[in-house]
């Protein structure tokens, strides 16, 4: 069974560009063309997934890279090995030996 609220590794950081631009976020999804709700989701780090458009014109918005706006932490699976799967799901291997 997939589990539809599977953690990632990613940290976004639309609340500190929005603080050093001086931007409420309501601004922000006027001038990006997408609802409160949708940024909000994206700034509380619920989002699965980012439109590459949507993400041009936050950074256009922002005058920001995507670096600024998204970190990468870790696979967000908890097993530090990076590969991103839980350990012992079904289906996973562990890499071939030399």
């Amino acid at each position: 069974m997939v589990d539809d609220h599977e953690s990632h590794g990613i940290e976004v950081h639309l609340d500190r560009l929005l603080a050093d631009r001086g931007m409420t976020l309501a601004e922000l999804a006027s001038r990006v063309g997408v609802t409160n709700v949708n940024l909000s989701i994206l700034k509380n780090g619920r989002a699965r997934a980012i439109r590459f458009t949507t993400l041009t014109r936050i950074c256009e918005a922002l005058d920001c890279q995507p670096g600024d706006l998204l970190t990468y932490v870790g696979d967000g699976d908890g097993d530090g090995d990076g590969d991103g799967r839980r350990a012992g799901l079904v289906g996973h291997r562990p890499p071939a030996p030399a």
